[in-house]
């Protein structure tokens, strides 16, 4: 916040932020006529979509005072994009301008009374937000004057001709020394002490109350060769103090973090052993070998493979020294001829020394893991430091922007050490100093509670030279890429990617991913998207990762670069044949959500069809993206040890919603799940699945996603939980720490016990004790199968195949859930014979069947019957083999309600019901977390450990709330995910509002989410199956309809003919049940779209029902005109819709809501009905033009996937 006075002495509290694009219709406002002779005519929406900085000033009312919007290149036309430089330097060769010092104004606008005080608020606040940059040039016609306000900052040095037309342009200068200029280093001494308490004092007093009021003077005065205390100064006060020391203890950092990249941090020795014997003989005869563990959420291994030679670090010393005068003379303007030095070419020599990159394709570790842990091999250092350490640092929150400029002060007392490390408590909120440093890797071993930080000497240099490869740099880039695990791949596109470069796919891109999150597409050309193919950068200059983006896109004369990532292969490799390298660049890019594609009726549309660019089959790509907006756009960085137990639905979709968080880069996201991230497309070649599926993700949806490029993944079983200490203990014996941790573990089915029933006594189920609660403790029979997951699927799959299941042998399938019906069905089709199966039902826990839909299940009935399965219902089981030994199982027992019986057995499948796992159960009663059937929790996820949340079937809500019916598996998986994600941003984003505590009256309240529950798969006689519901507790369909407000059902065709389709209208007119079962597949995720929709939206379903029009559901929802209610930006149309019916537009009547309103609480009495007078009154106001507008400006801006509907001007 700052405070402006205007020269009649009015005061404006003001704040700066970026510019939106809601900011638009104000700046335009704010825009005269010598602005526009000043920069020309301008669209400023094109201005800001091709802005790499825009800065919009507000007053405390965020009332638009000023706006000034920056490039990276010259307005005018004065120079080309790509090769400005040469020109300036032309212009004045003392102004020592690159690209990265360097913005230049193209526009500037604020209202006229605060217009200078607008000015300098605004530029010191762009020079704070870009440390590296030094200059801001203005180009305008040279017969023009700056005006009053830009002439007070602003410093003519020359003129330069217009490339298109005869005309000069004046440009003016702006430097950052007026502004915010770069601080004064020095040794620190005794009297800074009373200006530096203040400063510590603001964040911390452990020091004084530790040490004692004068630590710091004291600190001060133990300076020796070993430790130097140094400070800031601005205008003789010191504003910043850092304590720096060459003793590091290295064995320490050796034993806890991966120091590979960097050598240790140690100078090279002929004694070091860098590999192990094993990777020196594999090296000799493979090109590229990955020796290291993954790079926390980037999955990036860094490795040293040559030290830097004495003679190349004496170079760079003597770069940075000469880099470091030429800033000292930056700050006294241009006071004399500062060169720019020739290092680009030294630097070669770090490019093949200092931290080779290694890329780990972006896969879950669950398919690296080994049935026998190896033990990786950490190379030994015996050279000398080559590190000193930061201890202390503290510096004025106005000036810590220009914390970088104590570097190359602290380097310079050390001139025999090339790294700066700093350890910090992994919760410490990343700072400006820090952001410049690398993170290092811990190993997985590691228990210090600290993150460490890298920076090298190197990464001073701000003569960076960025432009196109050539045939001449191959030698370089091999060196570079040598040890990559796509160095070839990297190296063929270098050798031909002027026949490799091409644009993106576009138009499929624009139709496939919400790319227009983050640009407006119609104001970027085909030829300004790129397609990044690889990204390797040495990690000494990591921090200039943005800068190298940001020139790739100038000089390329791109807009936007994406960068895919696709799904690792089958076999086990490490990606397919499409895939990239790993970008470094990958957290400096943001996700790109997918979008939900409709399922259209090709042959039915026929010319009215999309192109094949947006209705082919997806490519199944994780896209990211970046583009000239986002290459100064800072993200908010979390540390914390995010930790989810449980690869269920609730916990993907809380791991996605933290993903795309697009603002926010979590580091330290990590899942443990027994087999690793789903959607390894185990069984991709088989179209029946065993289990049925709740639609919440699919294999396609875990391939457009990624989360294995951002998530951490441990591959094992919790079987405890320190929550004194915060870390879990996994069945392996290891521990994770955790900050915050999620469980999402869910139920699982359970491995049934046995009554131990003698069915000789012919007993039943009266006479047998309850073994419903029992825990089966014995060993697991080999032939027993309890599926919960793919992976269980994929090894009932596989011994099937290999035991010759599918000719000989009877098959169980015990169980009364939907997945008992899915199995059956898929062993059918697996070529089982019906007469070898036996579904065993065993008593209902209650009245509700697992499809609740009598005309369904008496089809599936018939289709079980007509296969040959055999049908046993309300038994229990009793035994396995007699009582011997179970494993293998070859006869299992039951006992029913009359006689008990005895059945041969090959293979058992068991779908009892589902419960917590024991393992899972013991590690929270351990912990002493409150458990009552279920983990308990209250409304905002919590367990009894403030740390510690959980969500969906394990949880149940605390009797306080007297709800014990509803539980989180009566809503949507993946909307209970998405609101977990949403109570936990709360405690890591700034940008959200606070969470205000709810009225003592409404905490006992629980949370009623609206989204659908969904179940669905291939039911017994090759029934394509689909079922929507809304969230409810689970109550007999006969019971439903029975109730006087139950609402309408419309039905159309016969479950048994495989034609079955019934809606559900409820009283509202609102869609709220969906049953299919057809023998034909359906286009699921379209019906899914219907959930919810007014029935009127369905094109008058009811009266066209009622009029006997529609004999056939399923083809009614294949007619073009209902495509657009599929379509996944459809329900913004009806949010714009309802605001425009809400809002007020006419001054004089009321808006269409408040008149129903009125109509409702008889304020008013219209003399016809409430609807037709509503109705009059829309078509006679404005109401009815602008909902027309606004429904053609949805069909014409997305006409590419619904170019079926016709809109004025088509004809």
């Amino acid at each position: 916040m700052s405070v402006l006075t205007s020269p009649r002495g009015k005061v404006e509290v003001v704040h700066c932020r970026r510019t939106e694009s809601q900011d638009v219709y104000c700046i335009k406002s704010l825009i005269r006529k010598f602005t526009c002779k000043l920069f020309g005519k301008l669209n400023i929406i094109y201005l800001l979509e091709k802005a790499n900085l825009a800065v919009t000033l507000c007053n405390d009312k965020e009332e638009i005072m000023a706006q000034a919007t920056f490039l990276d290149y010259p307005n005018w036309n004065v120079a080309k994009q790509d090769d400005w430089v040469s020109v300036f330097r032309e212009l004045d060769s003392d102004i020592p301008c690159t690209p990265l010092n360097t913005l230049f104004m193209h526009l500037f606008v604020a209202v006229d009374e605060y217009s200078v005080g607008c000015c300098k608020e605004i530029l010191r606040t762009v020079y704070k937000a870009v440390p590296e940059l030094h200059f801001i040039f203005l180009i305008v016609p040279s017969y023009m004057s700056l005006g009053s306000t830009l002439i007070t900052v602003f410093d003519q040095v020359g003129n330069i001709p217009c490339l298109t037309y005869e005309e000069d342009f004046a440009v003016h200068m702006c430097h950052r020394h007026s502004h915010y200029p770069q601080l004064h280093v020095r040794k620190a001494r005794v009297e800074d002490h009373d200006d530096l308490m203040p400063i510590f004092m603001r964040y911390d007093t452990i020091l004084k109350e530790t040490y004692g009021e004068y630590f710091l003077a004291e600190l001060i005065e133990a300076q020796d060769e070993e430790n130097h205390a140094v400070v800031c100064e601005v205008e003789g006060t010191a504003v910043g103090f850092m304590s720096v020391c060459s003793r590091v203890n290295m064995q320490l950092l050796h034993e806890c973090f991966d120091l590979g990249p960097f050598h240790g941090l140690c100078f090279p020795h002929p004694d070091d052993v860098l590999e192990s014997p094993q990777d020196l003989s594999v090296r000799r005869s493979q090109d590229a070998e990955l020796r290291s563990s993954s790079q926390g959420s980037q999955k990036i291994v860094e490795e040293l493979q040559e030290p830097v030679s004495p003679d190349t670090m004496e170079n760079i010393q003597g770069n940075i020294a000469r880099e470091a005068a030429s800033e000292e003379a930056l700050t006294a303007v241009h006071s004399g001829n500062v060169s720019e030095p020739e290092d680009i070419e030294k630097l070669s020599d770090i490019s093949t020394g200092y931290a080779q990159y290694h890329h780990v394709s972006s896969r879950s570790l669950a398919s690296l893991i080994l049935p026998e842990e190896p033990v990786h091999f950490r190379p030994i250092y015996r050279g000398a430091s080559a590190a000193f350490c930061i201890q202390l640092f503290c510096i004025d929150e106005k000036y810590e922007a220009r914390s970088l400029d104590f570097m190359n002060f602290v380097f310079s007392l050390f001139s025999d050490k090339n790294f700066c490390v700093i350890s910090l408590p992994h919760l410490t909120p990343e700072f400006f100093l820090i952001q410049n440093f690398v993170k290092m890797v811990p190993f997985n071993t590691c228990t210090l509670e600290q993150d460490l930080y890298v920076f090298h000497r190197a990464g001073l240099l701000k003569s960076i030279d960025i432009r196109f490869a050539t045939l001449l740099d191959t030698p370089g880039v091999e060196n570079l890429v040598s040890t990559l695990m796509l160095n070839k791949s990297i190296l063929e596109d270098l050798d031909h990617y002027n026949k490799a470069r091409k644009d993106p796919d576009i138009e499929y891109i624009r139709s496939h991913y919400n790319i227009e999150d983050f640009i407006y597409f119609s104001h970027h050309q085909r030829e300004e998207h790129g397609h990044m193919h690889h990204f390797a950068l040495n990690p000494i200059f990591r921090h200039y990762t943005k800068f190298f983006l940001k020139e790739i896109l100038r000089l390329g004369f791109k807009s936007c670069l994406y960068y895919r990532v696709y799904p690792k292969s089958r076999e086990g490799k490490f990606q397919n044949p499409y895939a990239h390298s790993l970008t470094s660049a990958l957290h400096y890019l943001v996700p790109v959500r997918p979008r939900r594609q409709i399922v259209y009726p090709l042959e039915k549309l026929g010319i009215n069809a999309p192109s094949k660019a947006v209705s082919k089959d997806p490519m199944s790509y994780a896209l990211n993206h970046t583009n000239r907006k986002l290459t100064l756009e800072p993200k908010i960085t979390v540390n914390a040890k995010i930790i989810v137990v449980g690869a269920s639905s609730v916990g993907i979709s809380f791991l996605e919603t933290l993903v795309f968080c697009s603002h926010m880069k979590f580091n330290n996201l990590t899942l443990i799940s027994t087999h690793g991230l789903p959607g390894k497309k185990l069984l991709d070649t088989e179209q029946r699945k065993f289990l049925a599926s709740d639609h919440c993700f699919n294999d396609k949806d875990y391939a457009l996603m990624s989360l294995c490029s951002w998530v951490n993944v441990v591959v094992g079983r919790m079987t405890g939980i320190d929550r004194a200490a915060k870390h879990v203990v996994l069945s392996t014996d290891k521990i994770v720490p955790y900050d915050h941790l999620i469980l999402c573990t869910g139920q699982q089915y359970q491995v049934p016990c046995p009554t131990e029933a003698d069915i000789s006594q012919h007993l039943t189920n009266r006479e047998v004790p309850n073994s419903s609660q029992r825990r089966y403790t014995g060993k697991v029979p080999c032939n027993h199968f309890t599926l919960n997951e793919e992976e269980d699927c994929f090894k009932a799959l596989t011994w099937i195949r290999n035991n010759s299941i599918t000719t000989e042998g009877n098959i169980i399938v015990y169980g009364n859930t939907i997945d008992t019906y899915t199995t059956v069905e898929t062993l059918l089709n697996l070529g089982v014979s019906g007469s070898r199966i036996h579904l065993v039902q065993p008593p209902p826990a209650s009245t509700i069947t697992c499809i609740n839909n009598y005309s369904v299940e008496s089809a599936v009935a018939d289709a079980l019957g007509a296969a040959g399965v055999t049908m046993y219902r309300d038994a229990i089981l009793a035994q396995w083999n007699d009582g011997l030994h179970p494993d293998p199982i070859y006869s299992a027992s039951f006992t029913t309600p009359t006689k008990p019986f005895r059945l041969q057995c090959s293979m058992f499948f068991s779908f009892c019901e589902k419960n917590v796992d024991y393992e899972t159960f013991k590690a929270l009663n351990d912990a002493c977390l409150v458990y009552d059937s279920r983990l308990v929790i209250d409304t905002n996820f919590h367990t009894n450990d403030i740390a510690i949340r959980a969500a969906g079937s394990l949880t149940k809500f605390s009797s306080r709330y007297y709800s014990n019916e509803w539980t989180h598996s009566n809503f949507s998986s993946k909307e209970v995910g998405f609101q977990l994600a949403a109570a936990m941003l709360h405690l890591f984003d700034p940008t959200l509002e606070p969470v205000t505590e709810p009225p003592a009256n409404l905490d006992r309240l629980i949370p009623m989410y609206k989204g659908a529950k969904i179940q669905g798969g291939i039911l017994p006689g090759s029934y394509h199956y689909l079922h929507i519901a809304k969230p409810a507790i689970p109550t007999p369909l006969e019971v439903q309809m029975a109730q006087p407000n139950y609402g309408l059902e419309l039905v159309t065709g016969s479950a048994k003919n495989g034609t079955y389709f019934r809606i559900h209208i409820n009283k509202y007119k609102m869609v709220e049940t969906i049953t299919c079962l057809s023998r034909e597949p359906f286009p699921a995720s379209n019906y899914i779209r219907l959930f919810g929709q007014h029935e009127q939206l369905l094109n008058n379903l009811c009266a066209r029902y009622d009029e006997n029009l529609i004999t056939d559901l399923y083809s009614y929802f294949t007619e073009p005109w209902c495509l657009a209610l599929f379509h996944d930006r459809f329900i913004d149309l009806r949010k714009e819709l309802r605001q425009i019916l809400a809002s007020k537009e006419e001054e004089d009547l009321p808006s269409i809501e408040q008149l129903a309103h009125q109509i409702e609480d008889e304020e008013i009495n219209p003399t016809e009905k409430p609807r037709q007078y509503l109705k009059r009154v829309f078509e006679e106001s404005i109401y009815k033009t602008l909902v027309e507008r606004s429904t053609l400006d949805y069909l014409h801006y997305n006409r590419y996937h619904l170019p079926m509907y016709a809109w004025p001007g088509i004809i």
